[in-house]
């Protein structure tokens, strides 16, 4: 990591008074820095690759405390200027060149995503040998060249960046004439797992049943529906000729690519005539519903657990034969 040596008070004054400084903080293709600066043709204004790595729903918070701060451009005073800016943070600043910077923000989504996808993949060897995801990801997680981060199974990853980003990546490879099959092979198991789940799903609730769905976000803390596993499951289940009725927190009203969902307006309505129940997203009030309450509304007695977020003890105490991931 580059050593980011700040100037002092006076040689920013400077610096503001002789040139101006263009900030990108969104995801773009790499070399954008550079098209940017060909299309103002000031050179006076320079353009600085500054890229976010934010979460949704806690986004406040991790632009506060960041694990890095990525500061890329061609040019160095420019870049200094824009990593001054984070002096007041505590986290390391790595101060590269412009395509560096944004090629980083790539590369850090799509190992994330191969995290994820390793783990399902795990999560469907447990299920064949008998062994428990849970601890087996405890136990890799302790190793300090794994960590304990994104090692947990679920439905599939998706969202507003993850699905984009690695596209995009196998895209930059693509023109660098590197065949990437490693981060192919990731976006090929992330398919497979929202039909395996959709599968599941399908079995339990028996020829064209009705599907509880409890969850629609891509997860929890967001009431973002960009590109979420649930979604992307319940199109597979809709295909099947399963009928959904579905109940989220922040999701009101009929969905407008999926008008046939019936949205409900609490876990228990959801649950009314169904046949098997899923859990698709991670809301933590779902881990605190009453098994109890709605063992009766549940034909088949079966919920598919894809986030392991219930604990199965007192829902099969309750009389539901319990499907996590991986377990």
């Amino acid at each position: 990591m580059a050593k980011l040596i700040f100037p002092t008070s006076g040689e920013v004054r400077d610096l503001l008074i002789r040139d101006s400084v263009v900030v990108n903080k969104s995801t773009v293709p790499v070399g954008s820095t550079r098209v940017v600066e060909n299309v103002l043709r000031r050179p006076d204004v320079h353009v600085v690759s500054n890229p976010e790595f934010l979460r949704e729903g806690t986004a406040v918070h991790d632009f506060l405390h960041p694990d890095r701060v990525v500061v890329g451009a061609d040019n160095q005073e420019a870049a200094l200027r824009v990593g001054n800016l984070y002096s007041s943070l505590n986290a390391p600043i790595v101060v590269t060149d412009a395509a560096s910077a944004e090629t980083i923000k790539y590369a850090a989504n799509a190992f994330l995503a191969t995290k994820i996808s390793f783990v399902n993949a795990i999560a469907a060897i447990c299920e064949g040998v008998g062994a428990d995801v849970r601890d087996v990801m405890r136990g890799i997680g302790y190793d300090k060249r794994i960590g304990h981060e994104f090692l947990r199974p679920g439905p599939g990853w998706g969202g507003s960046c993850f699905p984009k980003d690695t596209l995009a990546l196998l895209k930059i490879a693509e023109r660098a004439d590197y065949q990437f099959d490693l981060l192919r092979g990731v976006v090929d198991v992330n398919i497979q797992q929202f039909n395996r789940m959709a599968e599941r799903i399908s079995t339990a609730a028996g020829d064209r049943g009705t599907v509880a769905v409890w969850g629609l976000t891509f997860k929890a803390l967001t009431d973002d529906l960009r590109d979420s596993p649930a979604l992307e499951i319940i199109r597979r289940l809709m295909q099947m000729g399963h009928s959904i009725r579905a109940y989220d927190p922040t999701v009101r009203g009929e969905l407008r690519d999926f008008p046939d969902v019936v949205v409900c307006e609490s876990e228990v309505e959801a649950c009314e005539g169904s046949d098997v129940l899923a859990v698709l997203t991670e809301w933590e009030n779902f881990r605190w519903v009453d098994p109890a309450a709605v063992r009766d509304l549940v034909s088949s007695g079966c919920v598919v657990d894809t986030r392991n977020l219930l604990d199965r003890s007192n829902w099969r105490a309750a009389g539901f034969a319990y499907q996590g991931v991986g377990r």
